[in-house]
C-alpha cells in the first residue's frame, strides 16, 4: 500500500504533518476529515519527482494565457476546483501543472483561492494575489481576472519592446566581436610572418595591431575569464541594495536608453496602480505593490516617497513630482484623476499613451543603434585591413 505525506490543519487553527498508509489521496484526505484535521497538502512518497519543483519555470504569456482562461471558465459559472483541474491537465509546462494540482489541492482543503496563490509567490505575485482577494471580497472574481489578464497581457507587450531594443544590438555586436577576435587570432599572424620574412619596416597602425594579435593569442584565456568575472561580478553587485541602486540610477541617466527606461518606469507604474484601484485595493497597499514590482530601485525609492506622503495625508502629486521621473503631463493628469475621483480611469489613459510612447522610443532607438554599429564595424575592421595593407604599399614603393 502506497505511503503519503501529508500537511493539515486542525480546527483551532494548528498545523500538523504526518504519514499514512491509504489507497489514494482521496483515502487519506477522508481518514483525516475523520480525525477533524483538513488536510492542505498530500503527497505520495516515492513520486515527488513525477513532476519537477517549481523554479521560475513559468513563462509570463503562460500566466497571461491562463488568466484570461480561467476568467472566462468563471464566468461561465464552472466552480474553481474544476477550472483549476481542467487548466492544469491542459497545461504543456509540467512546472505549472504541478502548481495549479496544488492549488486546487488546497482549494479542495478549504483554502481560499489567494492563500493557495500565495503559496506560489515564483509564479503568483504579491499583485495577482491581492488582486484575487479583492475579487474574492467583492464577488467579483471574474472581473478581476479579466483585468488581470489585460494587465498581463500588456506587461507580456511592454517587455517584449524592451527585448527587441536590445536583442539586435547585442547580436550584431557580439558577432563582430567574434569576427574581430578570428581575424586577430588567425589572419593577422599570417601577414606578421610574411612581414617578418620579408624585412619590411612595419608602420605604427600595423605594429599596434600585431601587439594585439599577439596579446590575444598568448592571453584570449584571460581575456575571456577576466570578461566574465567582470560580469558575475556586476551581477551579484546589482544582488545588493547598495549595487542595485547604483546601476539603476546610472542606467536612467544613460543618454537615449535612459529615457526609454523612464517612460517603462512611467508606463508600469500607471497600469499597476490602475489595475489595483479599479480593483477595490486601497491606495496604500496599492503603492506598495506597484513599489515592489517596479523593477528599478530608483523608482521603487520615489513610490515609497510617495506611499508615506499619502499616508501622511497629502495627494500623490506633489512627491511624484519631487522625484523628478515622472514629467509634469503624468503628474497634472493623475491631479486630475484626484480631483475628480476618476484616478484609475486617468491612470490608464497615461499608461495606454506611455505604451505607445515606449513602441515609439524603441523603434527611434533601433534607428539611431543601426549606423552607429555600422559605423563600429566600418571603423573596426576596415582599421585592421589598412594596417595589414600598409606595408605592402611600402614594399611596392621600394621595388618601383
Amino acid at each position: 500500500m502506497p505511503q503519503f505525506e501529508w500537511k493539515g490543519r486542525r480546527r483551532s487553527g494548528e498545523t500538523i504533518e504526518g504519514a499514512m498508509a491509504a489507497d489514494n489521496k482521496d483515502a487519506v484526505i477522508a481518514a483525516l476529515r475523520r480525525q477533524q484535521i483538513v488536510a492542505t497538502r498530500v503527497k505520495e512518497k516515492g513520486k515527488e519527482l513525477a513532476l519537477p519543483k517549481f523554479g521560475g519555470g513559468v513563462k509570463t504569456k503562460e500566466l497571461a494565457i491562463f488568466t484570461r482562461q480561467f476568467s472566462v471558465m468563471i464566468d461561465a459559472g464552472l466552480p474553481v476546483v474544476q477550472c483549476l483541474e481542467i487548466l492544469g491537465s491542459q497545461q504543456s509546462n509540467r512546472a505549472f501543472q504541478r502548481v495549479l494540482f496544488e492549488i486546487r489541492e488546497d482549494v479542495e482543503a478549504g483554502s481560499s483561492l489567494h492563500e493557495a496563490f500565495k503559496k506560489h509567490p515564483k509564479v503568483f505575485n504579491d499583485l495577482y494575489c491581492n488582486l484575487v482577494a479583492a475579487g474574492e471580497a467583492g464577488g467579483i472574481l471574474d472581473t478581476i481576472l479579466q483585468r488581470l489578464s489585460i494587465y498581463i497581457e500588456k506587461a507580456v507587450k511592454l517587455r517584449a519592446a524592451i527585448k527587441s531594443a536590445m536583442i539586435y544590438p547585442v547580436v550584431v555586436v557580439t558577432v563582430a566581436v567574434l569576427v574581430v577576435m578570428v581575424i586577430m587570432w588567425k589572419v593577422v599572424p599570417t601577414f606578421a610572418n610574411l612581414f617578418e620574412g620579408l624585412g619590411a619596416r612595419l608602420p605604427l597602425p600595423t605594429r599596434i595591431v600585431i601587439a594585439i594579435s599577439n596579446f590575444l593569442g598568448r592571453w584570449a584565456w584571460l581575456v575571456i575569464l577576466l570578461v566574465i568575472a567582470v560580469a558575475v561580478t556586476i551581477r551579484l553587485y546589482y544582488k545588493t541594495p547598495g549595487g542595485r541602486y547604483t546601476i539603476d540610477k546610472i542606467l536612467l541617466k544613460v543618454p537615449v536608453f535612459g529615457i526609454v527606461l523612464k517612460k517603462i518606469a512611467v508606463a508600469r507604474f500607471c497600469r499597476t496602480l490602475a489595475t489595483l484601484v479599479s480593483s477595490g485595493v486601497p491606495i496604500l497597499e496599492g503603492l506598495d505593490i506597484t513599489a515592489r514590482t517596479s523593477g528599478n530601485a530608483i523608482v521603487e525609492e520615489a513610490i515609497m516617497k510617495t506611499r508615506k506622503a499619502v499616508e501622511e495625508g497629502k495627494t500623490l502629486t506633489q512627491p511624484l513630482e519631487e522625484s523628478k521621473i515622472f514629467p509634469g503631463m503624468v503628474t497634472q493628469m493623475i491631479n486630475v484623476g484626484e480631483s475628480t475621483g476618476a484616478l484609475d480611469a486617468m491612470l490608464g489613459k497615461i499608461a495606454d499613451f506611455y505604451e505607445d510612447e515606449v513602441d515609439e522610443a524603441v523603434g527611434n532607438l533601433m534607428s539611431m543603434l543601426e549606423p552607429v554599429i555600422i559605423v563600429f564595424l566600418g571603423v573596426t575592421i576596415g582599421g585592421i585591413v589598412i594596417a595589414m595593407y600598409m606595408p605592402m604599399f611600402s614594399l611596392i614603393q621600394q621595388i618601383q
